[in-house]
C-alpha cells in the first residue's frame, strides 16, 4: 500500500509540475514584445461604443454593441465573404431597428469574416440571430474568433457552434470571446475578427450580430 500511495503522490507531482511549466511558458511569450500585424495594424485605436441590451427580452442583461456591420444594412461593408451574399429579409425581431431589411446568407462551402473590432479582458461575448436555410437537418454553422498572437501572426479558435435549429430564426448563446486572448493593444484592448463557417453541407442566414464590448457605458 505504502508503494501504491507514493507512485499516485509522483504522478500528481509529475502534473503539477508540467502545469506550472506550461504556464510560465504563457507568461514568457506574453513577456515578448509584440509586433504588430494585420489586425492590430486594421484597429489602431479602440473607442467606446454606444451599447444596448437587445437580447433582453431572452432574459440577457448583457449590454451590447453592434459589430462593424453587424446588421448587413449597409451591404456587408468591410466583411470578407466567400461565397456569403446580403440577402433581403430581417430576423423578426427587429433588435437592431423597425425599418432593417437585410441579412447575410452564408452558403455550404462558404464563410463571411466581419471586420476587425476591439474586445477587452471584461469577459466580452458574441451574440446573434440565425437559421439554417436548406442543406442537411444535422447542419452546424460554426463560429470561430480570429486573433493574432504577440509575433504578429493570426490564428482562428473556434467559439462556438449553432445547432438543431429548425429553420426559424433564433438567438444564438452567448458565445465567450476571451479565451487565450492576449492584450495587444493600449488598454488592455485585442482586436479580432468573427468568422462564420457552416457545417454538415447546409446554409445558414446570419442577422444582428452583437458584441459585449470592451468597454461598458
Amino acid at each position: 500500500m505504502p508503494h501504491v500511495i507514493y507512485r499516485i503522490a509522483m504522478r500528481r507531482e509529475g502534473r503539477l509540475v508540467a502545469a506550472l511549466a506550461g504556464a510560465l511558458c504563457a507568461l514568457a511569450i506574453a513577456a515578448q514584445p509584440s509586433h504588430a500585424g494585420v489586425l492590430v495594424a486594421s484597429s489602431p485605436s479602440c473607442d467606446a461604443a454606444e451599447t444596448s441590451r437587445p437580447f433582453l427580452r431572452w432574459l440577457d442583461i448583457a449590454s451590447y454593441a453592434p459589430a462593424p456591420d453587424g446588421g448587413f444594412e449597409a451591404g456587408a461593408t468591410g466583411w470578407d465573404l466567400d461565397g456569403a451574399t446580403v440577402v433581403a429579409g430581417n430576423e423578426p425581431y427587429d433588435v437592431g431597428g423597425a425599418a432593417d431589411d437585410s441579412a447575410l446568407r452564408v452558403p455550404a462551402g462558404g464563410s463571411a469574416k466581419s471586420p476587425t473590432f476591439c474586445v477587452g479582458l471584461e469577459h466580452p461575448t458574441a451574440r446573434f440571430f440565425a437559421k439554417r436555410v436548406g442543406g442537411s437537418l444535422l447542419s452546424t454553422l460554426r463560429v470561430d474568433v480570429q486573433l493574432e498572437d504577440a509575433l504578429g501572426k493570426t490564428h482562428y479558435l473556434p467559439i462556438g457552434v449553432v445547432a438543431l435549429n429548425g429553420g426559424s430564426w433564433q438567438p444564438t448563446l452567448p458565445m465567450l470571446m476571451v479565451a487565450n486572448l492576449l492584450p495587444l493593444l493600449p488598454g488592455a484592448h485585442t482586436p479580432v475578427a468573427l468568422r462564420f463557417v457552416p457545417q454538415g453541407g447546409g446554409s445558414w442566414i446570419v442577422d444582428d450580430v452583437y458584441v459585449d464590448p470592451f468597454k461598458r457605458l
